[in-house]
């Protein structure tokens, strides 16, 4: 099972979400994760992938430029239908609060949608989620003014999202 986790992150805010993405997924045995910056990511990589993972640093409620311009690379595979019924999770950071997370996490599924992709986000039975999270992915506000770039929370969170993303594509690739 091949997990691809592609990010942009640009003060490493949204690079440690990615991290901690990649070791819950990394917990399922027959994981094979491949994790990448957006300017290291091959679209073309995409088609063979099980589960696709995307994020960023959520700029004014929407994608982040260098995402964004990655994503729009994705027609081809569009065309041809090659990212249909896989699996899919978004997941972003903002700044403040109310910093848009939730409708970065929308933008960020939309052209999921488009692919026919299947959208996994993570369930209310997740304790964390419960109080810190959203139901569309992880979104997290991260401390600007501490040394850490994402709180224990945050990284509870994506490690709880890409063992969910991972546990759900096991199932569908089995069936």
């Amino acid at each position: 099972m091949k997990i691809y986790i592609v990010y942009d992150s640009e003060g490493g805010h949204t690079e440690a979400l990615a991290r901690s993405i990649a070791e819950g997924a990394s917990r399922e045995a027959q994981a094979e994760v491949h994790i990448h910056h957006v300017h290291s990511a091959s679209v073309y990589d995409l088609a063979d992938m099980d589960a696709i993972i995307w994020g960023c640093p959520g700029h004014f409620g929407t994608i982040s430029s260098g995402l964004k311009a990655w994503i729009d690379k994705l027609g081809h595979l569009w065309a041809n239908g090659k990212l249909i019924n896989k699996i899919g999770a978004v997941f972003c950071t903002t700044a403040t609060q109310h910093g848009g997370l939730e409708s970065t996490m929308v933008s960020l599924m939309t052209p999921m949608l488009h692919h026919g992709m299947i959208i996994v986000g993570l369930p209310g039975n997740i304790p964390e989620n419960a109080l810190y999270g959203s139901y569309y992915g992880v979104g997290i506000t991260c401390p600007i003014d501490k040394d850490e770039l994402i709180s224990e929370q945050g990284k509870a969170l994506g490690r709880a999202l890409g063992e969910r993303v991972a546990q759900v594509t096991k199932k569908f690739i089995l069936v």
